[in-house]
């Protein structure tokens, strides 16, 4: 009988889950910062454009509610300006300031020095046979998404 910690899915939500705990602890100790709001700072720090709050939200697979308080708390700390949004009365574009500009370079900086530690675990073939895996475990979600909306 399967149990629970045979199911791709709880082992590849284990270890996302152990990798952000790190990233975190990291993040706070180094740059004051939670894990939410480094993905919002890294998502708007990816872009020279600025972004709407419900397409924040969408990217960091977040409701906009939980959205809109990270924002605020980045906002009170003058990490990430408002303005307003022409085209729609009651919409704020958002981005980052110039200290949340250096903010997220340090923090993109310390990812990738994370990342490169994670990926030298891996042997050259071990990656190219992950990377795979994951594409093809991305699309199968995907289209049972799609089959589930039907």
């Amino acid at each position: 009988m399967t149990e629970i910690k045979d199911l791709i899915s709880y082992q590849l939500h284990t270890v996302a889950n152990l990798l952000s705990r790190g990233a975190e602890l990291r993040y706070r100790r180094e740059f004051g910062v939670s894990l939410w709001e480094w993905r919002t700072i890294a998502l708007l720090g990816a872009s020279d454009d600025p972004q709407s709050l419900g397409h924040l939200a969408r990217a960091a697979g977040i409701d906009k509610s939980q959205m809109s308080r990270v924002v605020s708390g980045l906002a009170k700390r003058k990490l990430v300006m408002r303005d307003a949004n022409d085209a729609d009365g009651r919409g704020v574009h958002l981005r980052l300031s110039k200290t949340g500009r250096r903010l997220y370079g340090g923090l993109i900086g310390a990812a990738a020095e994370r990342d490169a530690a994670f990926r030298r675990c891996l042997t050259s073939s071990e990656k190219l046979v992950f990377e795979r895996a994951l594409s093809k475990l991305a699309g199968q979600a995907r289209e049972f998404i799609q089959q589930e909306k039907k």
